[in-house]
């Protein structure tokens, strides 16, 4: 388990959007339509990354995620969100200062272990941020049931983001994780 630069994260790019891809379903040509948008993540305040990598020195498990602000897809999809199905004063207490969990996939020949979770608290033991927000696809999965037992709660549900017809959820919680 290591901390990534963005040097270091990006000379094994398709390697860890190989994980993602994989751990998702996605179908293989996927890898190289999200290579360039890990690539812009990078750049972005508060950015960190954690990977795993099994005794081949191959890359079982990655997490990364930076501060949510306005302006970024993802911060006005969700803001969107909100704004149907939750006061302003609610919004704000979520969005106002936040780590966006970005990605969290394990290697299906990897999970089961721990390693999520293990990625998941090194992330954030120094990501910025009163809160941690992340989406995930609604369903009952072992991402679910991490999240669920490190303490996140429902910030919208069944969520459909832009380009996307499948249900979401974003789930938050705040900052500092305990151990």
């Amino acid at each position: 388990m290591v901390e990534l630069s963005a040097e270091e994260l990006r000379a094994r790019l398709p390697e860890a959007v190989r994980v993602y891809v994989t751990a998702m379903g996605y179908p293989s040509w996927a890898t190289q339509q999200r290579i360039p948008v890990w690539s812009a993540h990078m750049s972005r305040a508060g950015w960190r990354c954690v990977a795993a990598f099994n005794e081949r020195d191959e890359l079982s498990g990655v997490g990364y995620g930076y501060s949510g602000d306005a302006g970024q897809w993802w911060h006005e999809q969700v803001r969107r969100g909100m704004q149907e199905r939750l006061p302003p004063e609610r919004i704000e207490e979520w969005l106002e200062d936040y780590f966006e969990l970005t990605e969290l996939h394990v290697h299906p020949d990897a999970q089961g272990h721990g390693l999520g979770e293990h990625i998941l608290r090194t992330l954030l033991a120094a990501a910025p941020g009163a809160n941690v927000l992340l989406s995930t696809p609604e369903g009952p999965t072992r991402a679910w049931q991490l999240y669920r037992r490190l303490g996140f709660t429902d910030v919208l549900r069944d969520y459909r983001f832009a380009g996307d017809p499948r249900p979401f959820a974003v789930l938050g919680r705040p900052l500092p994780l305990e151990r």
